[in-house]
């Protein structure tokens, strides 16, 4: 009868000995146990193999930097089940848990938080009289609502969901959506719908609101761009997409035409680390992804027509997340690069730069 062995290297257990036809590299046994087999020792560099895998072999794919691109597929799927919002479906924003929020979540006036694996709850009522649209975030995680009907900027406290008002302006038609830069400062697009007209205004932290501009077409998407060198602003009904320089103190010049579209409208865009602008095209049922230069680098296809809004968020900031009006629901598809104001948030609630703190993140 055939005998092998079992030898204790590096704390794993191996058999020493392996079938006919392997030269003898390893040495004699010293407890037999008998096998079938007619074997003979096993070569080191077996042993070696063996060792190696559980330990990880082949090595994993290190993640990609932060700021580094990744493979994307920009196929978008439904996170969140039909009808859960109504057709005012806008304003998305992720929090710093990665948590994603949308007004008139059940009806017009709440508002509606949604889960990465699309579990949707009410997570706010706002008071009679207003109107959610636009959120963004501040610095110090408090919720800004763009109440298009009370004519306000609404101010929520995370913790304890009170809701105060950060701007009253009589003279706003709607103060529809929202950007925000690094210094908190936020700028409202503000369309008169019933004469396709709009404006422009800024908020300051402390409340204060200065118009930036009247007179223009039915004002709607607005951004920040990296740097907050740039503002960008649509006008849905003229189908064209303005850039303004933005100075230390928030004030906008130099006002060109990025981009004009000949056909469908203009809703909500974000921009994504590199200046590029995610728009969305209400009524061809796509977002466009747009270069700093004004060109159109692709299209991404979406299940409903008439999406309203986009975000960034994910553990990596490259999942958007699209509100869909005819549809009622969310849908999401992954990027190559994070989106801006996912990038600017972590570092504004870390305190240190977002490459530094993706690597403290993935840190064991």
């Amino acid at each position: 009868m055939q005998t092998c062995t079992i030898r204790r290297i590096s704390r794993r257990f191996v058999p020493a000995v392996w079938p006919v036809g392997v030269r003898d590299t390893i040495g004699s046994p010293s407890r037999p146990l008998p096998i079938g087999l007619r074997l003979r020792p096993i070569p080191w560099q077996f042993l070696a193999l063996i060792m190696i895998l559980p330990l990880g072999w082949p090595p994993a794919t290190a993640a990609a930097p932060l700021d580094d691109p990744v493979e994307a597929s920009y196929e978008s799927s439904i996170l969140t089940a039909p009808n859960l919002f109504t057709g005012g479906i806008e304003g998305p924003a992720c929090d710093a848990d990665g948590m994603l929020y949308a007004v008139s979540f059940g009806q017009r006036g709440n508002i509606g938080r949604v889960s990465p694996a699309g579990d949707a709850e009410l997570f706010l009522e706002l008071p009679a009289g207003s109107t959610g649209n636009g959120i963004r975030f501040t610095s110090d995680g408090a919720m800004l609502i763009a109440d298009y009907t009370g004519h306000n900027v609404l101010r929520v406290d995370m913790a304890t969901r009170q809701v105060s008002v950060l701007a009253h302006e009589p003279r706003m038609h709607q103060p529809n959506d929202l950007a925000i830069d690094t210094q908190d400062r936020v700028y409202a697009s503000d369309p008169n719908w019933s004469d396709g007209t709009g404006q422009l205004w800024r908020i300051d932290p402390d409340g204060t609101v200065t118009l930036l501009e009247a007179d223009m077409g039915t004002t709607n998407g607005i951004e920040v761009a990296p740097g907050d060198a740039v503002l960008y602003v649509n006008e849905t009904r003229q189908r064209r997409i303005w850039a303004y320089d933005l100075d230390g103190a928030g004030n906008v010049s130099n006002k060109r035409l990025l981009i004009e579209f000949p056909d469908y409208g203009l809703d909500g865009m974000r921009c994504d680390v590199d200046g590029n602008l995610y728009v969305t095209r209400y009524g061809k049922g796509v977002i466009a992804k747009i270069n700093p230069a004004g060109d159109v680098l692709r299209e991404i296809e979406l299940h409903g027509s008439n999406p309203s809004n986009i975000a960034f968020g994910g553990p990596d900031g490259r999942t958007a997340y699209v509100t869909v009006a005819d549809a009622r629901h969310v849908e999401t598809f992954r990027v190559e690069r994070p989106g801006r104001s996912w990038w600017m948030f972590q570092e504004q609630q870390t305190g240190v730069a977002p490459r530094s703190w993706g690597e403290i993140k993935r840190a064991p």
